[in-house]
């Protein structure tokens, strides 16, 4: 019995090894071919995949070419402003659908429930509309005006509250608490992992956020903006476009790194994935 589960452990851990390395393909291959040729970066041969010379001219040109200092700040801007206003949003929201008990409240909440059914793309055009109006157009507050509120934040915050005992709450108010001292005293410290796994989720659809960016702003762009100008309409410099992406990826490595047991506790507690 226990060689056949040792046998069993070993083929999931096998199972698991062949997965991870296929999810890495990806990313190796665009750091090989960051330092390849035009030549070598379009070959059809499967073979070359390693570059006969190392160089490094892609990362100069793209350094020399894009404003990266400032693509990582307008990335990290709209970032933070989108997870600031997300939280803030969607934690009050949530507790109030959840806890409080209003006139309408199913109604509000079925048309939450209804933005989250339908296409985002379905909002593009009001949300434009809007920032034209406001005279913000190609600025960082265009880049996170859409994430002012959340439909899944608030969703996602609704259910944490909802897990708590109502026990919490009588005491806090037999303590003399009113509602938004035992809001922002007992009940939100709890509902802390639901944050961090809104914050995770936040960060990573912000920064992977392609369309509005393209559509709101043509001078301020975050980086995958930025990238999606490079391709061409008929040829691509598949080397600087890889040596480009590369670098676009150091602000969510840093976050992982400094932040990586937050990510895991967020995403084991929700139950969510990437």
């Amino acid at each position: 019995m226990e060689r056949k589960e040792k046998m069993i452990n070993v083929l999931i851990h096998a199972i698991l090894i062949a997965v991870s390395i296929t999810m890495l393909v990806p990313f190796a291959w665009m750091a090989l071919t960051a330092f390849k040729t035009v030549t070598e970066s379009t070959s059809v041969d499967p073979f070359v995949i390693f570059p006969k010379v190392w160089r490094t001219d892609s990362f100069v040109e793209v350094i020399n070419n894009m404003n990266f200092p400032q693509l990582y700040l307008n990335t990290i801007l709209l970032i933070a402003g989108r997870v600031i206003c997300a939280v803030l949003t969607a934690t009050m929201a949530g507790y109030a659908f959840a806890r409080l008990k209003f006139p309408g409240r199913n109604l509000m909440f079925s048309l939450v429930m209804f933005q989250m059914m339908v296409p985002g793309q379905i909002f593009i055009i009001p949300q434009y509309l809007m920032i034209s109006s406001l005279g913000a157009m190609d600025t960082i507050f265009a880049l996170i005006f859409p994430g002012l509120v959340t439909a899944f934040g608030t969703f996602l915050l609704r259910q944490s509250y909802m897990g708590l005992p109502k026990d919490l709450e009588e005491a806090a108010r037999l303590d003399g608490c009113n509602i938004g001292q035992t809001f922002l005293y007992i009940m939100a410290p709890l509902t802390r992992s639901g944050m961090v796994a809104l914050g995770i989720f936040t960060a990573v659809f912000a920064y992977k956020d392609l369309m509005w960016p393209l559509i709101c702003n043509r001078t301020v762009m975050p980086l995958s903006a930025a990238l999606a100008k490079m391709q061409g309409q008929y040829s691509n410099n598949y080397p600087q476009l890889m040596a480009a992406s590369l670098l676009a990826c150091i602000p969510m490595i840093i976050l992982y790194l400094i932040f990586q047991k937050q990510f895991i506790e967020g995403i084991a507690t929700s139950g969510g994935k990437l």
